[in-house]
């Protein structure tokens, strides 16, 4: 049994995992800046907000007195500190997360647009709010209807789609904390990729899943998914395992993708950790505990 530590045990993805997690007999310490209802985690205590200076070495410190085997983050606040200082965990505590770069790139949705379309990964076409004059302005050059968010967020909250210019209000008023996306129309899927390494590994995972339902009707979360199984949707898999590569991610990582008039895929956003949606593929966790349990055997060696 592995004693792991959940970040966010109160929100879906943490949620979702921590409760896999005990389906397969391990205890699970969940944590989360508020109180949780009971039996979402074997164990759940308040830490820190990620936004507070002490919150890292609270994980730490949980990690180290609770003897935990694994640390997941499932936050998307808190990625770029956890990365950051993921040494301090310490040896014999496993922290399932990409590398420090990586894990920046992916966190700004503007950055991740601009490596992945420098590498020639398929996006819509983007920009800055700055980049353009106005809300028609930014419809005529990137080709359609646009779609303005946080560059920095939290799942889909922020989400703006824009398909009569007087929409979107005062257009110098949106500032470099935005970016302006051409809409993707077409159907929307939610890949889940597990990456073990910057080498191809066999046990390597990416699983397609379809949004079915969407809470803001045409944007947002899903509310609903389906899995795909192949060869459907063989494009959005590869393109998924491409943009997470190009990006340089290990571990979990939840991608958005939407296909363009033409039916061709594209990356709307890639999100260094698990997804709300992680129990449509046991496959991610049951990789994950396999690797923890490879490295705990050559640990012994």
């Amino acid at each position: 049994m592995a004693r792991i530590l959940v970040t966010g045990v109160g929100g879906p993805a943490g949620s979702s995992l921590a409760r896999q997690l005990m389906e397969r007999g391990h205890y699970v310490l969940g944590v989360d800046m508020e109180a949780v209802r009971p039996g979402l985690a074997s164990d759940t205590l308040v830490v820190p907000a990620a936004s507070s200076p002490d919150y890292v070495q609270t994980l730490c410190h949980l990690a180290v007195k609770r003897g935990v085997d694994l640390v997941v983050p499932t936050v998307s606040d808190e990625l770029p500190q956890v990365s950051e200082a993921r040494a301090l965990f310490g040896a014999g505590v496993e922290v399932l997360i990409a590398p420090r770069l990586a894990v920046h790139t992916a966190n700004d949705k503007y950055l991740t647009m601009t490596a992945l379309k420098a590498a020639g990964i398929s996006v819509p076409e983007f920009g800055l709010p700055v980049d353009f004059v106005s809300a028609q302005d930014a419809m005529d050059r990137l080709g359609g209807s646009i779609v303005i968010k946080p560059r920095v967020s939290r799942g889909g909250r922020g989400v703006q789609l824009i398909e009569h210019a007087p929409d979107a209000g005062h257009w110098d008023e949106l500032d470099r904390s935005l970016i302006v996306q051409r809409f993707a129309p077409g159907t929307e899927y939610a890949p889940v990729v597990l990456r073990h390494g910057p080498d191809r590994d066999p046990d390597d995972v990416v699983v397609v899943l379809e949004k079915t339902e969407l809470k803001e009707g045409r944007v947002g979360n899903a509310v609903s998914v389906k899995r795909v199984e192949p060869p459907a949707a063989e494009d959005v898999a590869a393109l998924a395992v491409a943009a997470v590569g190009v990006l340089g991610l290990t571990g979990p990582a939840d991608v958005d993708i939407r296909r363009m008039p033409n039916s061709a895929p594209v990356i709307l956003e890639v999100n260094a950790r698990f997804g709300a949606n992680s129990a449509q593929a046991p496959e991610l966790v049951d990789g994950v505990l396999r690797k923890l349990r490879d490295s705990a055997i050559a640990g012994m060696v």
